[in-house]
Formats: C-alpha cells, sequence, structure tokens
C-alpha cells in the first residue's frame, strides 16, 4: 500500500473501549507540533501491526521490554541524524526538493534531485513527521 501524497502524520497507538465506543489516541506531540488541529475533523486509515495471530493474542512477556518503551520505539522517527541510506525519489515537494519516504511513510526530503532518482543520502536534520537529507552518492537508474 502507498501512503497518500496529503498523509499528514503517522504514529502507532492502540484501540481502546471506553463507555460502549472505541478510540485511538492522538499523541500531544502531534497538536503542539500543529500537525493536527483540536476540534478538528480528519480522515484516518487503520494499519494493523500484527504478523501474526499469536502474537496479537499472547505477548511474550520473558523479552523484558515493557510497553512503554515499545511505544516510544514505535513513535520515534526511523532515521537517525549522520545515518546513510539508500532512497528513491517517488515525488517533487512543492518547493521542487525530492520526496522520498521509508518505514511507515516516513518522508525524507532532498534536494537537487528529481523523481526516479536512486540515491544515498545522508540524514542531516530528523523532525518528528520528517528529515532532511544530502545526496552523498548517485545510483544508475534500474531498469
Amino acid at each position: 500500500m502507498e501512503p497518500s501524497e496529503t498523509l499528514q502524520t503517522l504514529y502507532t497507538a492502540p484501540v481502546e473501549q471506553a463507555d460502549g465506543t472505541y478510540q485511538i489516541t492522538v499523541p500531544d506531540r502531534e497538536i503542539a507540533s500543529r500537525t493536527l488541529a483540536e476540534g478538528e475533523t480528519y480522515r484516518i486509515a487503520l494499519i494493523s501491526t500484527a504478523t501474526s495471530h499469536t502474537e496479537t493474542t499472547a505477548p511474550d512477556s520473558d523479552h523484558g521490554v515493557d510497553q512503554d518503551e515499545q511505544q516510544q520505539k514505535a513513535d520515534s522517527p526511523p532515521v537517525t541524524e549522520g545515518e546513510h541510506r539508500d532512497v528513491e525519489i517517488e515525488h517533487l515537494g512543492d518547493q521542487g526538493d525530492g520526496i522520498a519516504k521509508v518505514e511507515h511513510g516516513y518522508v525524507v526530503i532532498v534536494p537537487d534531485t528529481t523523481v526516479g532518482d536512486r540515491v544515498t543520502v545522508e540524514i542531516q536534520q530528523v523532525r518528528e513527521n520528517v528529515a532532511f537529507a544530502e545526496v552523498v552518492d548517485r545510483h544508475p537508474p534500474s531498469r
């Protein structure tokens, strides 16, 4: 599944039951960063993170990783500053910069690229919903 170009945010949250309804909690950082606004209505998509039935019904408590730590890791950007990544430019942004997507649809903005470019980038700056990178190597187009 290809994420929509109008994707505003991506995060992991459990579906919880409360007073006969089911709710998904929006992290405070989404409101604080003005990605979402309180009182507005948004279209959402739910994507299962389960890879098997046993994983969703019988968590393994012997791993020693608590649920808060797992949630924090899932909410963290999937890239780090200084990291090198091979990416393919999928779109051009409003400013003409290349846009690549990595895990979970996380956006990486790469100047001086065009749609279809395959490049190795160095991540320069990481934010909650987007990273900025510079090209360190260009790869020949795949055929």
